[in-house]
């Protein structure tokens, strides 16, 4: 079972390495990267290419590693019980799946994504240890213990919003995804747009890696925002000419609202243009 990319994504020879280096482990792959890298897309991807089912779990800052267990509704069975349902005599039917749960117990093994961990408390990674590295949780309510039939892959992203713990990090294969080069933004590029014609493509990844370089940005473009550009561009039929004019430093690149996102960043690129503009030749 080896990973070796898909024709919709395009991955690197040393991600390559991580993915199966962390199936054949059977330990959790931890991606970071900056955002826009695909991070989240490569548990899609991992999952299609070697033809298994994709379970995702997205946290969110209010996910508590329980939830990823199981739930047990006590209210619901409580107001159950005073309508006399007879539903409270099995404590079972109270007891909500988590995706932990639906990944062990699938019939065939599955990929696992637990996507931006870093948002919840800090000790959310902590309180999964165990269950991650046994394969097995137990249920209070039930007695019952929960075994994965079959290991999942499972794949952790992380933007580096907090410091995840030494305890899990040392229980992970980990793999930082660089920002792609000019060569590889080329291949990424023609995945999602194939034949684009290729002066249009090269005025436009200058004008992307020119204003990833300009000094004091506070949020550089991503590999997502410029495919969101090239869209655009084009839509509206923007000549290559025009992008051949448009230093960042110099003049704003059109469409630049798919490319900057605050408007800090905005404005520093108004007085790059503006101070460039009253500079004699």
């Amino acid at each position: 079972m080896q990973f070796e990319g898909s024709t919709s994504y395009v991955a690197t020879g040393d991600l390559k390495v991580a993915v199966n280096a962390a199936v054949t482990l059977q330990r959790p792959l931890l991606i970071k990267g900056e955002p826009g890298t695909g991070k989240s897309v490569l548990a899609g991807e991992v999952a299609k290419a070697l033809g298994l089912e994709l379970i995702e779990w997205h946290i969110k800052s209010t996910t508590k590693a329980q939830q990823g267990l199981y739930e047990y509704d006590a209210v619901s069975r409580l107001r159950d019980g005073q309508l006399g349902d007879e539903r409270v005599k099995d404590i079972a039917n109270y007891i909500k799946r988590g995706k932990l749960w639906d990944a062990f117990t699938r019939d065939s093994r599955a990929v696992l994504l637990i996507d931006e961990i870093d948002k919840a408390d800090i000790e959310f990674p902590n309180d999964l240890l165990q269950e991650l590295d046994r394969m097995e949780f137990f249920v209070y309510e039930t007695g019952e213990t929960v075994k994965a039939r079959n290991r999942p892959v499972v794949i952790i992203t992380s933007n580096n919003e907090k410091e995840l713990p030494d305890a899990f990090l040392r229980r992970c294969f980990f793999h930082f995804i660089k920002f792609p080069d000019a060569d590889t933004m080329r291949q990424i590029v023609d995945v999602h747009f194939p034949g684009l014609k290729g002066r249009l493509v090269n005025e436009a990844l200058r004008v992307f890696y020119d204003l990833r370089d300009v000094p004091g940005m506070k949020k550089k473009p991503s590999t997502s925002e410029l495919l969101d550009w090239l869209k655009l561009l084009l839509n509206d039929d923007i000549d290559p000419a025009l992008l051949r004019e448009s230093d960042p430093r110099k003049l704003i690149p059109p469409l630049a609202g798919a490319l900057i996102k605050n408007e800090q960043d905005a404005h520093l690129l108004e007085r790059l243009a503006f101070m460039n503009r009253r500079r004699p030749d």
